[in-house]
């Protein structure tokens, strides 16, 4: 049982109204795992145990903590984290713990709450940050995984080097320089059999590797160039994105996409950077393969390196597009598209990100860096604007290298899938934005060199029609704030009808999802909001 989700869904709305900060909300988060570690104490909970803890009672945080260096400390520390006030952060502290702790006894039923959140500790221990150790019973706070820190009985001085005994540094060497000799018997060996040997020690350079001309070589670490696009339900080009090398291979794919679909073609985006390969093993091809996409309603297909991947919604539909495309292009390998995998997706999103984030080196062009922040998929509960745990180690590592990257500007902008209405999804998709950028000034960046912006369900870059073109519609990308890209163009809103705090708690019954634990409360304004 995830808690801490609970209590973020049920118990934030209430402490916060209409203040939505992102930062105060990962404030409440942090509280409840270290108020759910406090209450997993017996004897805590002994002290309060028969009495009746009125949801008001903002005095009750206090007999929880006793200690009131305890509770200035909490305080201070998560009001540090988070850019909060200390004062705010007691008052918000104060008035989460009685609600909280009415939510966990319901949660735990007819089991003691101790025990309940012993049982279900591992759901919320890696929550708890390492300072709570001393606000809390012994044994609370996870251990670090291996590798994490040295053990305090391990030595950190620097290694000292032992002197060789004489004779074992030759005996040592022996190895060495018989491979030496043997290495240069084999390099003259295959000097003489060659009619025009190379220099010694000159690198091999790959095709990828072509330099402009003057034969030195260059990294061949470039993506495969890619081209993903989505028909609409009557055929027209609903999304395309495009990641070429150069110009030549973006205005061949243009040519080939303007004579499928017209002046739709000037819709499809293109990110055209020598971080991408100059070629694409399809592009003979396209003629023949766009026409029989445009051909199916709500497919998809994107081409990458040597394999196209197609889905559509109607299942003998997609079987037909695998046939055709592979008949269109037998040398490449056509596949439909498999279930979606959430985790993996997420997984394989980070570990790209994290990739690309290593590859920046020294002084890296801010657009490499918002690229590789865009590879990261930020899978955000529904309707909810936290920042996932799972995104937060990435975040931070990669706030430390945007401190050190002069001329950083980057727009955030995040976006949704078409379920549920136009307004409310402008709202929600900025609302993540403002999240991921109040994160980050959380981890030190400047907040001028940051804006946002809430694109709702415009630009998708896939179909609405599956789970997995909505699930690559729901995003947040990264861009290089210039002249050509401005945060007051009209793509945020500044009036939602909806209750924007989904409380359960309040006195009205407008909430835009159901409250679990109160059938009477809570009613589904758009019954397809909870999709985004």
């Amino acid at each position: 049982m995830d808690i801490i989700s609970h209590l973020t869904r049920t118990v934030s709305p209430a402490v916060l109204g209409d203040d939505r900060s992102p930062a105060k909300q990962n404030l409440l988060e942090q509280f409840y795992a270290i108020f759910a570690a406090r209450l997993a104490d017996k004897d805590t909970h002994e002290r309060f145990a028969n009495e009746n803890i009125a949801r008001d009672d903002q005095g009750f945080y206090d007999r929880v903590w006793t200690d009131s260096a305890h509770r200035d400390q909490i305080a201070r520390e998560l009001a540090g984290k988070h850019n909060v006030d200390v004062t705010a952060s007691r008052g918000l502290i104060a008035m989460a713990a009685p609600l909280a702790y009415h939510e966990i006894k319901s949660l735990a039923g007819t089991t003691l709450v101790p025990q309940f959140l012993n049982d279900n500790l591992a759901s919320y221990q890696h929550q708890i940050p390492a300072w709570a150790s001393v606000v809390l019973p012994a044994g609370m706070i996870a251990a670090a995984p291996a590798g994490a820190r040295m053990s305090d009985t391990v030595s950190t001085a620097p290694l000292q080097r032992e002197e060789e005994k004489e004779g074992s540094f030759m005996k040592a060497l022996l190895p060495i320089i018989g491979l030496i000799i043997l290495g240069a018997l084999a390099w003259a060996l295959l000097r003489g059999c060659q009619d025009n040997p190379e220099p010694v020690a000159t690198p091999a350079v790959t095709q990828e590797q072509a330099a402009e001309g003057d034969g030195a070589a260059v990294a061949a670490a470039v993506e495969p160039a890619s081209l993903s696009i989505a028909t609409g339900e009557n055929s027209e080009l609903y999304a395309c994105r495009m990641n070429v090398g150069n110009e030549t291979l973006q205005t061949n794919v243009m040519n080939a996409l303007t004579s499928a679909f017209g002046d739709e073609a000037n819709k499809c985006r293109a990110d055209v950077d020598d971080n991408f390969a100059i070629d694409m093993p399809a592009a003979a091809q396209l003629a023949t393969i766009l026409p029989i996409v445009k051909n199916v309603p709500n497919a998809s297909m994107i081409i990458k390196g040597d394999n196209i991947t197609v889905n559509a919604p109607d299942a003998a539909a997609l079987d037909k597009l695998v046939a055709d495309l592979q008949a269109a292009a037998p040398a490449m390998t056509v596949q439909a598209e498999g279930p979606l995998d959430l985790q993996g997706e997420i997984d394989n999103s980070l570990a790209a990100a994290d990739v690309a984030m290593s590859n920046l080196g020294d002084n890296p062009d801010p657009r490499d860096v918002a690229r590789a922040l865009s590879l990261q998929v930020i899978n955000f509960e529904v309707d909810k604007a936290f920042i996932p745990d799972v995104n937060k180690a990435f975040l931070d590592r990669a706030a430390k290298i945007m401190t050190d990257v002069p001329d950083m500007n980057l727009m955030i902008i995040g976006y949704t899938d078409s379920q549920a209405s136009d307004a409310y999804n402008l709202k929600l998709s900025r609302d993540r934005a403002e999240s991921v950028k109040e994160y980050l000034v959380s981890q030190g960046i400047d907040a001028s060199k940051l804006s946002t912006k809430g694109m709702g369900e415009t630009d998708p870059i896939a179909d609405n029609s599956t789970e997995q073109g909505r699930f690559r519609n729901r995003r947040i990308e990264f861009l290089v704030n210039d002249e050509t890209v401005s945060a007051n163009d009209g793509m945020t809103i500044t009036n939602n009808a909806l209750d924007p705090d989904l409380n359960p708690l309040d006195s009205n019954n407008d909430d835009l999802l159901p409250d679990g634990d109160d059938a009477s409360r809570g009613t589904v304004v758009d019954p397809q909001v909870n999709t985004q």
